[in-house]
């Protein structure tokens, strides 16, 4: 049997548990659901951890039977385009006092690495827009 079956396999039981545990908290009373949640929330940390642990694997698999120069130049790419989203992010641009009068403790630091991630997210997003237009573009204009 492949793994891909094995695997299968699992996640239909996993997805069974789970309508099963959904179920029963839906129609116990509030006791049970309020029991049955707190163990729901250690079954969905034990079902995360099996998810990761898979997809690090498979990642690690795929890395080692494809072409490992391309992959390496994706990561890279990736890898300058936070670096640049970092450089550009002031971190000042922003009055932290509010922030910090209710006591959240948010420092120059702190909105530099969320300004960094925004700043990675819409050139990311540009990039897919720019992709999917392009290739709908090339296709049009091939027919």
């Amino acid at each position: 049997m492949g793994l891909h079956k094995i695997l299968k396999i699992v996640a239909f039981a996993l997805a069974i548990i789970g309508a099963v545990f959904a179920l029963i908290i839906m129609a116990g009373d509030e006791e049970t659901a309020q029991n049955m949640s707190g163990n729901m929330l250690y079954i969905a940390y034990a079902v995360l951890g099996i998810v990761l642990l898979l997809v690090l694997l498979f990642v690690i698999k795929g890395l080692f039977a494809g072409d490992i120069k391309k992959t390496l130049m994706t990561v890279g790419a990736f890898a300058a385009v936070v670096i640049i989203s970092y450089v550009i992010s002031s971190g000042t641009d922003l009055n932290l006092q509010p922030f910090n009068d209710k006591g959240l403790g948010i420092t120059e630091s702190v909105s530099k690495n969320v300004g960094a991630g925004l700043y990675t997210f819409y050139i990311l997003a540009a990039l897919a827009i720019g992709s999917m237009l392009y290739g709908g573009a090339k296709k049009m204009l091939n027919k």
